[in-house]
């Protein structure tokens, strides 16, 4: 893996049930762990719902392979870059190699 193209920052968050002072359960995303990252495959679509435009892209994060990047699953976790939200659709092992992690990811709809 060229060390080089690891040139963006990247934050993967997991998500936590948190019970308030009166019981309520809530979902909280609290920080897991942030690395660099090879971005590719940008591309998207937008489509019209309802009079609503929905942005529909899709793109693709790849790591360097460490334990804390391989626990990260479909359910459970989202990544964050530039400011934007990322739900992750798809976990590459690339081979179950140990180098590298492939996450393939939509934007999240807020």
């Amino acid at each position: 893996m060229d060390i080089g193209a690891l040139n963006v920052k990247i934050m993967f968050q997991h998500s936590s049930t948190v019970v308030d002072e009166i019981g309520n359960r809530k979902s909280k995303w609290e920080d897991y762990y942030g690395c660099h990252a090879t971005v590719s495959g940008e591309y998207g679509s937008e489509s019209e719902k309802a009079g609503v435009t929905v942005d529909n892209a899709d793109i693709s994060f790849t790591v360097r392979f460490c334990l804390a990047a391989s626990a990260v699953t479909v359910t459970g976790y989202r990544i964050l870059f530039q400011g934007e939200v990322y739900d992750i659709v798809a976990v590459d092992h690339l081979h179950f190699k140990k180098n590298a992690l492939k996450f393939r990811c939509r934007k999240a709809r807020r």
